[in-house]
This record gives C-alpha cells, sequence and structure tokens, in this order.
C-alpha cells in the first residue's frame, strides 16, 4: 500500500484546518457560539478580546495578554487530548500567525493538536506544500487508473487458470493463490482510493468509510492481511521456482498445504497482533489516521522487507545457475548476459522485489522534482504489478497461448476450417514449464494431425459445444493418456 501517499490524500492534510466541515455546520455553530456568550459579564477596567468563532471552535472573551487553551476538535490525524492556543494581545485583538493583530479574527495554533507522525509529514514538506499535493492529487489519479487495470488483469487471468484443465499444475496452483490475494489487496484500495476522492469532493460530514466506525478500522486491517498474505505467496513463488531451478534431489509431493498455512494462514496470526496492538495505541484516534506512519507498523512491514530480501537471494540464486547453464551450452558472453538479465526483469515483479521502492523514506523534504519522481515512478510499479504480473505468467505465457489456441482450433475445425493450425506457443521469457499436478491427471497439448480424428469420434458432443464462448474457455480433451515427468523449470528467452 502507499503509506506516504494514502496520509497524503487525506482531507486533514489537504485542507488548511484540522477538520474541514460544511458551511450550514459553520453557521449553526456560530449562532451557537453568539448565544453562548451573549450575556457573559466584563469586568470593569479590564481590555478584553471578544468571542470568535474560528469556523472550528468557540473562543470565549479573554483578558488582555492571555493565552485562551481549548480542547483540539476530533479529526483525522488529531488528538482530541492536547489543546488549541489563541493569543490576546495587551491591547485588545485577537493575534495574528506572527503575533501582529492585523487579523480581525485573528489566528487559532492547530500545531499542538497533530499527532506526532502528521506533525512530521506536514513539517518535512515545507514551503513547497502546495506543489507536493498537486503532485499527490495526480499520483492518486495514476495509482486508481493502474489498479482497475490491474484488477480486469488479475480477474481475466483468474478465469483462464481455473476453466484449462491443462493449466492445472503445482506452479498455477501458486499463481492463482498470489492473483486472489492480490485481487483482494487491489479491491479494497480502489473502494478505500474512490471513497476518499467522493469525501473530498463533497461534504466532509458525508457517511463514507472514513466516516463509518469499525468499518473504516475493519476495511485496513482487511487491507493489511490481503498485502500481508500477497507478500508471503510471493515468497512462496520465490521458494518453489528456487528449488525447482536449483534442486535436483528430494524433489517429493507438492506441499500444497503447508504453503496454504504459509500463505493464508500465517498473514492472520501477524495481521491480528498488529491489529491488536494498534487498537489500543490509537483507541482516541478517529479510524486509526496515520497508523501507517507509526513504528509499530513494522510488525507487519518487517515481515514483507524479508520477503523482499529473500526473493532477492532466490533471483540472484536463480540468475546464478541460469549462467553456468548458459555457459554449459557455450553461449556467447553477450549472449549470456542478456538472456540472464531478461530472466532477471521477468522474474522481479512476481517475487515483489519492485515493492522495496514503496518502504524506503519518501523524500517529502526535498525538492518538488525529486518528489515528483519518486512519487510517479514508485506509485506506478506497485499499482501497475498486477497487471505487469498477468501479462507475463498469464497473457504472454507459452502454456496459457496454448491452451486458448487449442480451443481456437477446435472451434475453428467445427466450422470447417480443418487447414487451421496453431501459432508458436511462447513468445515471452516468462515461460517455464513445469510437470503436471502429482494429484490430478492433465492432457498432453492438442496435436494438430489428430484434430479430423478426434473430431469424427466426438461429432455428437462437439455439436453440443458450438458455443463460442464455451468452447473457449473448456476445450476439448483429447485421448491422450498425460506422461508423469520430473519437475523442470525452462526458461525461454531466446526471442
Amino acid at each position: 500500500m502507499s503509506t506516504i501517499m494514502t496520509t497524503l490524500m487525506t482531507p486533514t492534510i489537504i485542507s488548511s484546518t484540522p477538520i474541514s466541515i460544511d458551511s450550514q455546520t459553520i453557521n449553526i455553530t456560530s449562532e451557537t457560539c453568539f448565544s453562548k456568550f451573549e450575556d457573559f459579564l466584563y469586568a470593569a477596567d479590564t481590555i478584553y478580546c471578544n468571542w470568535t468563532y474560528d469556523s472550528l471552535l468557540c473562543w470565549p472573551p479573554t483578558k488582555s495578554g492571555e493565552t485562551a487553551r481549548l480542547r483540539c476538535p476530533p479529526g483525522r490525524g488529531i488528538d482530541p487530548s492536547k489543546f488549541a492556543e489563541r493569543r490576546c494581545s495587551n491591547d485588545g485583538k485577537w493575534e495574528g500567525r506572527l503575533g501582529s493583530t492585523d487579523s480581525a479574527r485573528g489566528w487559532t495554533n492547530y500545531t499542538p493538536c497533530y499527532l506526532p507522525e502528521i506533525l512530521e509529514l506536514i513539517t518535512k514538506m515545507g514551503e513547497d506544500r502546495g506543489i507536493k499535493m498537486k503532485i499527490a492529487e495526480r499520483t492518486r489519479t495514476m495509482e486508481i487508473i493502474g489498479l482497475s487495470i490491474s484488477l480486469l488483469a488479475l480477474v481475466v487471468s483468474l478465469i483462464i487458470f481455473y476453466r484449462f484443465r491443462s493449466l492445472r499444475n503445482n506452479r498455477t496452483r501458486i499463481h492463482k493463490n498470489l492473483f486472489i490475494a492480490m485481487v483482494i489487496q487491489v479491491l479494497i484500495r480502489l473502494i478505500l482510493y474512490i471513497d476518499q476522492a467522493i469525501s473530498r469532493a463533497g461534504d466532509e460530514g458525508s457517511h463514507g468509510i472514513d466516516n463509518t466506525p469499525y468499518l473504516c478500522e475493519g476495511s485496513y486491517i482487511l487491507l493489511e492481511y490481503a498485502r500481508t498474505a500477497m507478500f508471503l505467496w510471493m515468497f512462496i513463488e520465490g521458494l518453489y521456482l528456487h528449488n525447482v531451478v536449483t534442486v535436483t534431489v528430494f524433489q517429493g509431493r507438492f506441499p500444497h498445504y503447508l504453503y496454504a498455512s504459509i500463505g493464508w494462514g500465517l498473514p492472520i496470526i501477524m495481521t491480528t497482533i498488529w491489529a491488536a496492538y494498534t487498537a489500543v495505541q490509537k483507541v482516541n484516534q478517529k479510524c486509526w489516521f496515520g497508523y501507517n506512519l507509526t513504528p509499530y507498523y513494522w510488525i507487519l512491514e518487517g515481515p514483507r522487507l524479508t520477503v523482499i530480501i529473500l526473493n532477492l537471494i532466490f533471483l540472484l540464486n536463480i540468475i546464478r545457475v541460469l549462467v553456468v547453464k548458459l555457459r554449459q551450452s557455450h553461449t556467447g558472453e553477450v549472449e549470456q548476459v542478456r538472456k540472464a538479465v531478461r530472466a532477471a526483469i521477468v522474474l522481479l515483479p512476481l517475487l515483489g522485489i519492485t515493492n522495496m521502492l514503496n518502504m524506503v523514506n519518501s523524500p517529502l523534504d526535498h525538492s518538488p522534482l525529486e518528489f515528483a519522481l519518486w512519487s510517479y515512478g514508485t506509485h506506478f510499479l506497485t499499482s501497475f504489478q498486477g497487471f505487469f504480473i498477468a501479462m507475463i505468467y498469464c497473457f504472454l505465457n507459452g502454456e496459457v497461448r496454448t491452451a486458448i489456441l487449442k480451443s481456437i482450433s477446435v472451434y475453428m475445425s467445427l466450422r470447417g476450417h480443418h487447414d487451421w493450425a496453431m501459432r508458436r506457443p511462447s513468445m515471452f521469457s516468462g515461460n517455464y514449464p513445469t510437470a503436471a499436478d502429482t494429484e490430478q491427471q492433465v492432457p498432453q497439448p492438442l496435436n494438430v494431425h489428430n484434430i479430423n480424428k478426434s473430431n469424427k469420434q466426438s461429432q455428437g458432443t462437439q455439436r453440443m459445444r458450438s458455443n463460442w464462448i464455451r468452447l473457449f474457455f473448456s476445450p476439448k480433451q483429447i485421448n491422450q493418456m498425460p506422461v508423469e515427468q520430473p519437475e523442470s523449470v525452462v526458461f525461454d528467452i531466446s526471442d
């Protein structure tokens, strides 16, 4: 999740005051304030600052030279147990920001009201706050677009993985779990982002997710659970791929239940510990605002960073093994480097290594240009990550393309185009076919020369399946029994 950007794009940071309220509430509160102090008795021979309403709090008449203090109003990023301040000058006028008395209403110091982490965030933005907020708004728009595209790509990929029996193997089992975790995470983020956008465009008092107790906290708990599950399934991807590439012995039965316990069970424990501690620490905070800026957020971020480091180690070892195999095949030095780099680029999004950019400290205290480069680059990679993974490991994968082309070939043959032939199945370096799932029997790829024979043997059934969509997602099985083969990984990076 974009931790800094999520905090920046909330009304607390965007608005010039701690809480934005609609004009109707201002009028009612102002009238109430007037009625409250209408009969106030002023001491004789004493200079007072008149009562005033600053759009948030109603300040009483205050003696000259004194400082009035009121409890901070409740709001996101605000500690209601602290006090806001207004200073009455010696001549009976409310002081402005720099001690001047030019302003009729004066200035209220709400700085003590902010939580320490929020105050640090605002301080880092400095004088370029307006420019950086514009950058944050554009980044959020880019995130929504990227997440929407990623969601669509991931959902289509899951449909393909579940509908084609020829794709049911150990590797795609892990892919499906990773994609499900990413879909949950992306969907919740989109809902929260759109809700925040509606809140900013409309009235602050509207009942969105951020203003609904328990629903808001529950949404963020589920979001952090899905994000943690995504990282752990990325770790399982790296571990499985590393074992298949580097370990040639002791490859027993696929540990599906162990992987499921790690990928879905362990995040429950981690998220529960974090949520319980956060609920205690932010018991007075609305929607746990700014929780991702606190030190105890590393209860979740620490294991995630560990996953990234482990996957980086896996990646380096995989590249080492790949280079050794390329050298044994007497490939040229330049070609070796090219293929190794291509394999590394393909594996980076799958193993989640690009998420490391989002865990470093944001350059808020740097120039707007540096902040823009970090913001656009980091959030482009994270928001489009689902799209990249779905594209490389589904849409451009050789096995997936073979399964889809097989369905198309069956459809074309039923329409009388018997000369239609399947195209070359592999076009991208993300293809590393593995053996079929040991718990299922999966048919071999379609033999094009046997299409007519297969059609004659199952003519009645094929007529019932003449619908294009059904044929596309439910390819006809061929009467060939699968042959068990040892696990292997082949990086097709020759294109």
